[in-house]
């Protein structure tokens, strides 16, 4: 379906009224599992680059999660005219420095290569990085940076992170596309953050701390222009 036709039919609403539509910038279907649910109230649509098989790919080439979310927002905002939400985001580990940070997902390849490593293997070095460290030298956040980008310039920046510890063994549980949280221990629940109960997830999440000032955001710009433009 062409792009100018999918908006359109995004614009349009099932009772007939028009929505603004906004571009959540990912194509992983966890973080859509994860982000849409806490944008619902918002009274936008949303399109995925899931949607979008003709959109060209970023390369991530920021030293920071905040330059490499706004990097993203700020191209496809552009490419597609809609307001548009990216995020980067990672595990930083005290002892390593703040490893892996940006390159999460890439910890393991050249530091020029866009080439991510499976979990399994991301499991297995994070333990080896760590072994011999002590349990009190272990701590870690999750950290999540979100950046909403209008076509005009406009932007917003979030964050939120989770405290932590990387535990010396995985839980065996696996979570697809988040290696990372099969050794991350929430020592204040006693459980790995991939064990989480929906409702501890909730009241837990980086994601939702991220989220809000986004939907703040959102919720203003729908106030200071009529409700079917953003």
């Amino acid at each position: 379906m062409p792009f100018s036709e999918l908006v359109a039919r995004a614009h349009q609403a099932q009772d007939g009224t028009r929505r603004p539509t906004c571009l959540l910038a990912t194509r992983n279907p966890a973080k859509q599992r994860e982000l849409l649910p806490l944008l619902a109230d918002v009274p936008v649509r949303w399109l995925t680059l899931a949607d979008l098989p003709e959109a060209p790919e970023v390369a991530e080439t920021g030293a920071t999660f905040e330059e490499n979310a706004l990097l993203k927002a700020r191209f496809y905002a552009r490419w597609g005219g809609l307001p548009t939400l990216a995020d980067d985001g990672g595990l930083e580990i005290d002892a390593l420095g703040g490893e892996p940070g940006v390159r999460s997902r890439r910890w393991l390849g050249d530091p020029g290569a866009d080439d991510q490593a499976d979990d399994e293997a991301l499991i297995a070095y994070t333990l080896e990085r760590l072994r011999g460290v002590p349990p009190e030298r272990r701590g870690a956040q999750f950290r999540v940076v979100l950046a909403l980008a209008w076509p005009d310039g406009e932007h917003v920046l979030s964050s939120g992170a989770i405290r932590g510890v990387i535990s010396e063994a995985p839980s065996p549980k696996r979570a697809p596309g988040f290696p990372y949280r099969a050794v991350f221990w929430l020592p204040e629940v006693g459980k790995f953050y991939l064990e989480l109960s929906p409702d501890e997830h909730e009241r837990l999440s980086h994601r939702r701390a991220a989220v809000a000032p986004i939907r703040a955001r959102l919720r203003r710009r729908l106030r200071e222009r009529s409700r079917s433009a953003l």
